[in-house]
């Protein structure tokens, strides 16, 4: 099994480079390996994601007498000023019978090319087409395992940055997901929907002036120490893809994360199946302390239980004690319980919404 401090640089070249490429090795280690998907280009030049997965170095060829209809992929998606690490939970998921994939979404980890600014959009409905071409490039892999009167089923796991555009995103495809788990999803500001609703307001003029200007904030690197193996933590980190002192946090970006935030609000209907996943407390403060080896120093672990119940008709919220603010990279212990929880709601669902005993 890939240990968690195992870490290196991976070869990126110019998004123009990317097109056609074949699957690459992953500084991962064995079994990793990832590819790019071009996008379309916007105003700082050629744009990709990077789609990653992974299939253990030993993996015997699939069983001919598998039945189709058990094709089941898991998909990653990373939080905010970060990409995929947790090949650990690559390994697990997939001694569990599932195709792992995970994906850097553009201008982030992998996908980040010299001159784009880090993680900038301003609009989330940006990444559909970053979703839209991971879950495409898994379903035409996988089909051939499915055979040709099935379809391979996609199971999305999203953290925190990750887990607000995840929701929008299956909101606005209804069907194309067989169960979505989201890791402590950014559901909220850290306090309530009047907080987000003044920010708007201070936010929203400077957002259309100067959507690239950066709002200087005190540095929260708590959570940083938490898990940096620089630090408190035990895992290696990137100094670019996941900075101490994260991604400046500008004006267009903000406009359209509090843009989300508000459409979780009112309320979204989606289909498939939902587990959220999240720490037992919040300790959200800017020094370092031991506590924060224990509780989720980024989001309000409370007001994200109850937006989360918004989401959709089936959703189940399962807490994690002690657990930080990335539930695969807290304690050895807690990180196994997750790991069965994922699996165990995945293969619950192997047809998601589909597998509803409601009537129409």
């Amino acid at each position: 099994m890939t240990g968690p401090g195992q870490h290196t640089h991976a070869a990126t070249g110019p998004a123009s480079e990317a097109a056609g490429h074949p699957w690459t090795d992953d500084f991962l280690g064995p079994g990793f390996q990832f590819r790019p998907l071009v996008l379309t280009p916007d105003d700082e030049g050629d744009v990709t994601a990077t789609l990653i997965r992974y299939a253990a170095p030993n993996d015997e060829p699939p069983v001919e007498s598998r039945h189709p209809a058990d094709v089941q992929a898991v998909l990653y998606l990373h939080g905010w000023a970060d990409y995929f690490l947790q090949a650990e939970l690559a390994e697990e998921l997939s001694a569990q019978g599932l195709h792992f994939y995970a994906m850097d979404l553009r201008k982030f980890g992998r996908s980040l090319r010299d001159g784009q600014t880090p993680g900038y959009a301003t609009d989330l409905r940006v990444y559909d087409e970053d979703l839209d071409a991971a879950v495409a490039a898994i379903r035409a892999e996988l089909s051939p395992l499915a055979g040709p009167y099935a379809s391979p089923t996609v199971h999305l796991v999203a953290h925190s940055f990750g887990g607000l555009v995840a929701v929008l995103w299956a909101a606005r495809h209804p069907g194309m997901l067989g169960t979505l788990v989201l890791n402590a999803p950014w559901l909220e500001l850290q306090g309530s929907s009047l907080i987000r609703n003044l920010a708007m307001h201070l936010v929203e003029p400077v957002a259309r002036a100067d959507p690239r200007r950066p709002f200087h904030l005190p540095d929260m690197p708590g959570y940083w120490q938490s898990i940096s193996s620089e630090a408190h933590g035990e895992w290696q980190l990137h100094p670019v893809w996941r900075p101490a002192a994260s991604f400046p946090l500008r004006a267009g970006w903000v406009r359209a994360v509090l843009a989300g935030h508000s459409a979780v609000a009112k309320g979204l209907d989606i289909t498939a199946p939902m587990l959220v996943m999240l720490s037992d407390r919040s300790r959200i403060q800017a020094e370092w302390s031991e506590e924060l080896m224990h509780a989720d120093a980024v989001i309000d672990v409370d007001e994200t239980a109850a937006r989360a119940l918004r989401l959709g008709r089936r959703v189940a919220v399962f807490r994690y004690p002690g657990a930080v603010h990335d539930i695969f990279l807290s304690g050895q212990r807690i990180r196994q319980e997750a790991y069965g929880d994922v699996a165990r709601w995945a293969l619950s669902y192997p047809f998601g919404a589909a597998a509803s005993t409601a009537p129409p």
